[in-house]
Order: structure tokens, then sequence, then C-alpha cells
């Protein structure tokens, strides 16, 4: 055999292994794909078209803004009375998780926004047996992308089959109308949480029962939440003197300052068969009467609500 027919020779037996080799390698890119392909992902999304957002709650207490998912569950905003601005966001799905993991937000855009890109808002933590849930600034977020026309999905492994993923996307159709009804509410929200009020001292000057002005104010916030949170079962208002005086005249005056207190509640419209009243007298000492500070302590009137 020449030198070149042994040199051909070579050639053609690497060109085989090379062919074989490379028909080896397809085949395994093609089993890859044919397995991520298998992967199947289930959507649970509205369309723009039969979307619908309510405002399930307004009052000066929660304002809930609530979107249906089909077969899924209900995304829920939710806003309530407190010193200061909050919202959160609610997933209350319709089976809930039986692990722990994490979610990944995104906002994405919808098919007549060409050319524009999904971005992630942040992550979610799965609990188990929990509905879904998410703080204040990625809540806010939600709801801004909402309004620019975006659709906020959350993706996940599907906890019931590791095959599949699952996207929950929120449409933006018919949003824009419930949302500004929605911010009006969030508005007129009481600036102070039950928390804020839930139990209340207002201190008296010697055998006096007027409110002081301060009083006036400390109830105006109180009478405003009773009026709204028809839940809250009961308010205890309970009278207290200093020992200076004779005791009986002591429980009369108790008697009248927390009278006086539940009067001022009545005036606003706040229903008298919610509230109990008690005096005390001098029974229920907080402070040593030794000194004039310790016995203003003494002189009070305690506001204590129970949901």
């Amino acid at each position: 055999m020449s030198e070149m027919q042994t040199l051909r020779s070579k050639q053609f037996v690497k060109f085989q292994n090379f062919t074989a080799s490379s028909l080896l390698a397809l085949f395994f890119i093609s089993l890859i794909t044919t397995n991520k392909a298998s992967a199947h992902l289930r959507e649970y999304q509205v369309s723009f078209e039969n979307s619908s957002w309510q405002l399930t709650k307004q009052t000066r207490l929660e304002c809930e803004l609530s979107h249906n998912i089909p077969r899924y569950g209900v995304a829920q905003f939710v806003a309530e009375a407190s010193k200061q601005l909050n919202m959160a966001f609610n997933l209350d799905m319709l089976r809930l998780p039986n692990r722990y993991d994490t979610a990944t937000l995104y906002s994405k855009p919808p098919k007549w926004m060409p050319g524009a890109i999904s971005r992630r808002i942040s992550d979610m933590r799965i609990l188990k047996q929990y509905d879904g849930d998410l703080p204040d600034a990625p809540a806010w977020e939600m709801l801004v992308e909402l309004e620019k026309g975006f659709q906020p999905t959350i993706f996940y492994q599907d906890w019931h089959n590791p095959n599949d993923q699952v996207a929950v996307g929120l449409s933006a159709g018919n949003f824009v109308e419930a949302y500004n009804k929605f911010s009006v509410c969030i508005d007129n929200l009481l600036p102070f949480s039950f928390e804020d009020i839930a139990y209340t001292v207002l201190t008296y000057k010697v055998d006096k029962a007027e409110l002081t002005q301060y009083s006036k104010s400390r109830l105006e916030m109180i009478g405003e939440y009773l009026k709204e949170d028809i839940d809250l079962e009961l308010v205890l208002i309970a009278g207290h003197t200093d020992t200076f005086g004779e005791e009986w005249p002591n429980e009369q005056l108790s008697l009248r300052r927390a009278n006086e207190v539940r009067d001022y509640f009545a005036s606003m419209g706040v229903d008298l068969q919610r509230i109990e009243v008690a005096g005390f007298g001098e029974k229920r000492n907080i402070s040593p009467n030794e000194s004039p500070i310790d016995r203003a302590k003494n002189r009070r009137v305690v506001i204590r609500m129970q949901k």
C-alpha cells in the first residue's frame, strides 16, 4: 500500500470515529431535550378580557383588593389601619403546599408589549399547609407593575408532581378602576391600630372627674375605632382614686370618672351595650400614696378593649 493510500485510510477511520462520537453526542442531547420537554408548565391565569378585580373589604380598619384565579384560588392585597402605611399580598390557594420551598415572583410583559422583558421582583417563601404571602415592598411593587399593564407571575416547582412547574399569574385586565377605589380606601384608613388603643390610662386632677384635652383626644381615637370594629366584644372602663378622703366618696368619684368616659363614647354614637363600667375607688392603687407624683398615678381611668 502506498503512503498516500495509508494516509487516506487513517483519515477515513478518524472520520468514522468522529461520526460515531457525534451521533452518540447528538443522541444524548436529544435524550436530555426530550426529558426537559416532558417537564410540563401548568399555568393558572385568567385572560385579560375576563379578568376581575374586586374591592372585597372597604372600612376604615381594612382595605382588601381581590383577584380570582380560576382553578387555583384568590390573590389578595391588604392594607390595615396603622400609624404607618402598610401593604401585604396573600395568595389564598385551593390546594395548600405539602412541603417547604421557595417560589420566584416575576413581572411579565403582556403579548401586546413587544420588546419588553420579564423582570424578577422577589422570592416568596412557601410554607407547609399555609397560603403564600409577601410583605410590604414586593406587594407595593406588584401593584405598580399591574398599574403599568404588566403581569406579576409566581413560578415554583409543583409540590404534588415533581415533573411539573407551576406559574400563577395576575392579569392587569380591569385593574385600574378597582385599584383607584382601593387607593381611596387606603387614604381613609384610621391612622392607628387596635394595639395602639387596646389599653389606655387617663389621669385626673385631685377630686376632679372632668376630661382633659388630652383625654378627649384619646377618647376620640378609641370612639372612632369602636364605631368601625363591630367584632370588638367588650370595653371595660374602670375608675380609680388615690387614698385622700373617705373610702365611700372616693368610690363614687371613681365611678363618676368612669361614667364620664362612657358618656363621651355615647355622644360619639358608640353602642353602650358594648361597654361595662366599674368604680374601684382606692382599692387597686398601682403606686404608693406618699408623694404627689405617686398619688397622681392612682387617680386614673383604665380603658381595656377585648376582641
